[in-house]
């Protein structure tokens, strides 16, 4: 088989630091140019332990192939952000970002997981689907640049767990 997962090097899911920020930040005004979070941000995130779980996606050779962060105030969690570098786009890195998030939603004791996703990102909306979201709301022109936001909600009393790879699946974000 010569899948593009099987090319890619394995990467390795942490907690985020705040030597990753410059990495991070980097990797976000390039992915969202338009929305990008102001570098502070990501600092003021990593101080509020109580209410926030952040993660990085590390390749062998240290570098930043995404990130992700959750927000826990029960019994919501929110998934604050998530992003994969484009070029490691489809490699499987957002599935397993996101189903770190949901199981650290679970063990803080969230009965949901809620997102925003960009209505023009069909991609991600497939990712989310498969994982079992479903839209729940419609936030017109949310983003700085006048689209809209699909709400979606994941409700964690059935989660078992990352969907299995039994049949094709969409590609991941």
């Amino acid at each position: 088989m010569s899948t593009q997962q099987e090319k890619t090097p394995p990467v390795s899911i942490r907690p985020m630091t705040e030597a990753d920020i410059p990495a991070v930040d980097a990797l976000e005004k390039a992915m969202f140019p338009v929305d990008a979070w102001p570098t502070q941000m990501f600092y003021d995130e990593l101080g509020q332990t109580d209410t926030r779980s952040y993660y990085v996606a590390v390749q062998p050779d240290g570098s930043v192939a995404g990130y992700a962060g959750l927000m826990c105030v029960l019994p919501i969690a929110d998934v604050q952000t998530i992003a994969v570098s484009a070029a490691q786009e489809g490699t499987g890195i957002g599935s397993r970002l996101l189903a770190v998030l949901i199981d650290e939603a679970k063990e803080r004791g969230a009965d949901d997981v809620l997102l925003e996703v960009r209505a023009d990102n069909p991609r991600a909306q497939r990712l989310y689907r498969w994982f079992g979201f479903e839209q729940i709301h419609l936030r017109p022109r949310y983003y700085r640049d006048g689209a809209d936001a699909l709400i979606m909600r994941l409700d964690l009393s059935a989660w078992q767990g990352s969907p299995q790879r039994t049949a094709p699946t969409p590609k991941e974000a």
